[in-house]
């Protein structure tokens, strides 16, 4: 068997190497004859060879132009039908089909060349057979390569995606905090229901997935319904308002019996403010100490200069800060902070440096704070003063409209959404349009928000922070550390890992993507898959490796442990599929924690749901020329402020040394 095997191949290779010979005759025929007068010139012919010549013309080969050229090039199509070679991971359609066009183009245009009046016959003539030549090696080259390519498809290739299935938990687990996904999954070829059981999500669920990836209609809206079944309080950071928002309005109103009787929704929005309730974030009751107003300030100013996240404790990053903070801290001890708003303290960091500074000046308490300020202003520094006032006048200056103005001066509520005795649904609608605006006021409501809440005897709560990386909460993961035992819930959203570390710094990224106890994605790519792949443990998977030569094929199965979920496997995964990890309870213990499956959601259900839906309340009845009396009234209280606060220590000989004047 083995000798005929041999003499088989021995014969089709002399076959391909005569049918190759022939279309290669052809065309040295179709040159002699269609370049006849370069060969005379050269002195290339002979009688003998143009007698030749004039017999195979009877048979009609060399009646046109294109047919000997067709007929060498169809030869030499069949005799790459039996290429054998080497089988190699470079190859590929793409190259072979870029040889042969490239040979094509080259073997038929190079007749254009005979056209070419103005060249001399015999340049031309070399010219010509040197493209056509050049085509055919191209045509042979990119031939071989394809059909090497198809022989080696035709080969059995197990593909990976089954050997990376694994079991999955079926069980459905709950208990008073849990949050729970239907999902299905796909083991040794069959489709199986799972759970996918956040047990305990009190230690805080990451949720990722890009643009797209499902992870706002899969996870976070079925999430936010099941908070708001269980009767929790909920803060939600609407990205896109009002879509959560009015998901929770809807949500509440379906469950509202069922919770205590004084639990209010509340939502915030600079988009329209007729819809929205007015919450001063800087309330004086929620500022206990000068600590707060430093916090607060931090909070506001990091956000509007994100790469001062990773230069905390420098002198320009300071300065602004205590500047800001002695602002608000004066504003919550005038007259028991009747006037401790952003909107006032923005209006009154814009007075004068020798009135601000004397107002300032009058509140002991921060003293230390400003007396750089006054220092430089006195000692005629104006170059570094007013570089630092310009530090924080200018990114301020971005939110001092009268939109803004009008919802940050209002006290509709407090942001101690757990109160028990006064719960809430609070929804903060950003609007992306706005973002580099709106970011420092959104950082600041959540930052505020997560001081006041993570506090122990307050009411269960949960907050959804959709695209988490677009403000900067730091407190948000102190609240994600110690939020457990105070029965809060963080849910945080994020497109990718590399997000975060463009707001916070690499610590904090670090360190919010590391604390969450359970974590689920969608598609995500780069560093942000390979970190998620190395969280799951390696299963042991089926390898099969395929030898081939010009003789035999052999085959080889093994089992190897590689890892159950590889980063090039998260970095494709379709919309709706998710994988991830889920934390368990000491009493209720989940050895399968790992998961990956399609969340199944009811989408006929929900999209009958949200047609159903009822529009977002008016809250107040906002014209423009209300807005703009608000501005102006906050206006005139800070000059109201400053004129009284003057009057007083100029009348006052005893409060003459609080006067800041520079000398001229």
């Amino acid at each position: 068997m083995a000798m005929r095997t041999g003499e088989n191949e021995m014969g089709l290779k002399k076959i391909i190497d005569m049918t190759r010979m022939i279309a290669i005759f052809i065309l040295l025929l179709h040159f002699y004859y269609f370049c006849y007068e370069a060969f005379r010139i050269w002195g290339l012919t002979a009688s003998l060879s143009d007698q030749l010549l004039t017999n195979i013309t009877k048979t009609g080969l060399l009646d046109s132009f294109l047919k000997s050229k067709l007929i060498a090039l169809g030869m030499l199509l069949v005799s790459l039908i039996g290429v054998k070679g080497k089988k190699s991971e470079k190859l590929n359609y793409r190259i072979g089909l870029a040889y042969l066009i490239t040979g094509l183009l080259l073997y038929f245009t190079s007749g254009l060349l005979l056209l070419a009046a103005t060249l001399e016959l015999t340049t031309i003539a070399s010219c010509y057979m040197l493209l056509t030549g050049g085509g055919v090696i191209l045509v042979i080259t990119g031939g071989a390569v394809l059909a090497r390519i198809i022989k080696s498809n035709i080969s059995n290739q197990v593909f990976n995606h089954d050997n990376e299935g694994f079991p999955q938990e079926e069980r459905l687990l709950t208990d008073a905090y849990s949050l729970n996904l239907p999902a299905r999954y796909k083991y040794k070829g069959k489709w199986r229901s799972s759970k996918i059981n956040f047990l305990n999500a009190r230690r805080s669920i990451l949720v990722m997935g890009s643009a797209g990836s499902g992870k706002s209609y899969f996870i976070i809206e079925n999430l936010l319904r099941q908070l708001i079944a269980k009767k929790q309080a909920v803060f939600v950071f609407d990205q896109k308002f009002p879509e959560l928002t009015t998901l929770a309005y809807n949500h509440f109103l379906k469950h509202k019996d069922g919770y205590p009787p004084n639990t209010s929704f509340v939502s915030v929005n600079f988009t329209d403010p007729s819809l929205s309730h007015q919450c001063n974030p800087i309330n004086p009751a929620t500022l206990p100490s000068m600590i707060s107003a430093i916090e607060s300030s931090k909070s506001l100013l990091l956000s509007m200069n994100k790469t001062w996240a990773n230069k905390q404790g420098e002198f320009f990053v300071d300065s602004p800060i205590n500047l800001l903070s002695a602002v608000i801290w004066f504003l919550r001890k005038y007259e028991d902070g009747e006037y401790c708003t952003l909107p006032h303290a923005i209006e009154l960091i814009h007075v004068e440096y020798d009135k601000l500074f004397t107002i300032l000046k009058t509140e002991p308490e921060i003293c230390t704070l400003i007396n750089p300020f006054i220092q430089a202003y006195l000692d005629n520094e104006m170059e570094t003063l007013n570089s630092q006032m310009a530090s924080v006048k200018i990114p301020l200056g971005r939110i001092s409209t009268p939109e803004f103005y009008y919802v940050l001066s209002g006290n509709d509520f407090t942001l101690d959404i757990n109160d028990p005795q006064h719960p809430k649904i609070f929804c903060l609608g950003n609007n992306p349009q706005y973002q580099e605006a709106l970011a420092p006021i959104m950082s600041l409501y959540i930052d505020r928000l997560n001081r006041l809440i993570n506090q122990q005897g307050k009411y269960d709560c949960a907050q959804v922070l959709d695209e988490f990386a677009s403000v900067r909460a730091a407190t948000v993961m102190q609240t994600i550390i110690t939020g457990r035992s105070n029965n809060i819930t963080t849910i945080i959203a994020v497109q990718d890992y590399s997000l975060l570390k463009t707001v916070y710094s690499r610590e904090e990224a670090e360190t919010i993507f590391n604390i969450t106890g359970n974590i689920i994605s969608g598609q995500v790519s780069g560093e942000t898959a390979r970190l998620l792949s190395e969280r799951f443990a390696k299963t042991f998977q089926d390898r099969q490796s395929i030898s081939i030569n010009s003789g035999d094929t052999s085959v080889s199965r093994s089992k190897q442990l590689e890892q159950s979920v590889p980063a090039s496997t998260i970095s494709s995964l379709s919309s709706g599929e998710f994988v991830g990890i889920v934390a368990d309870n000491p009493d209720q213990p989940i050895e399968q924690k790992a998961f990956h499956s399609f969340v199944v959601n009811d989408h006929a259900s929900i999209k009958r749901e949200k047609e159903n839906y009822e529009s977002l309340q008016v809250v107040h009845k906002v014209t423009p020329q209300t807005i703009k009396n608000r501005s102006q009234m906050i206006k005139q209280d800070v000059q109201d402020i400053v004129n009284s606060i003057l009057e007083q220590v100029f009348n006052d000989p005893t409060l003459e040394h609080q006067i800041v004047k520079r000398q001229q």
